[in-house]
């Protein structure tokens, strides 16, 4: 299966969460085998969700008019640092290997959305393009 580009990792998390729940319940899955809430509990998705929610609505914003012309370099790389420094607020000891790499490419894919050239802009600062969150990232 593969994820939809657009949704966030939070979503996929949530999911998983709900999923295993149903299963327990219907006695498919044993309780000690449900991983996924102590993964990600329902505190750290939501604080998840609402880092995301403040990135992509700032990232929306450079689009939304005429006027508002394209983000300079430094007005993304802001943008890109007030994510990551939320989401190590939001952390609480949740985000490992794959959290990391789902939240990471998520900045990219939403960025990538808006008409950023990452490539370019990580390449700017002598970054490869999986560096974007490295600066910041506590996670």
């Amino acid at each position: 299966m593969v994820a939809d580009l657009s949704e966030r990792p939070s979503a996929r998390w949530r999911r998983s969460v709900e999923q295993q729940r149903v299963r327990v319940a219907a006695g498919e899955l044993a309780a000690d085998k449900a991983y996924a809430a102590q993964l990600w509990p329902a505190g750290f998705i939501a604080a998840i969700d609402a880092v995301l929610a403040v990135y992509e609505q700032e990232v929306a914003g450079w689009g939304g008019s005429p006027t508002s012309g394209s983000p300079t370099d430094e007005q993304v790389w802001a943008a890109v640092e007030r994510a990551v420094v939320g989401l190590n607020d939001a952390d609480d000891g949740h985000i490992e290997t794959g959290e990391r790499e789902d939240l990471a490419e998520y900045l990219d894919r939403v960025l990538t959305g808006a008409g950023v050239d990452v490539e370019a802009l990580t390449a700017g600062r002598g970054l490869e393009r999986g560096e974007l969150t490295d600066q910041w990232r506590d996670w």
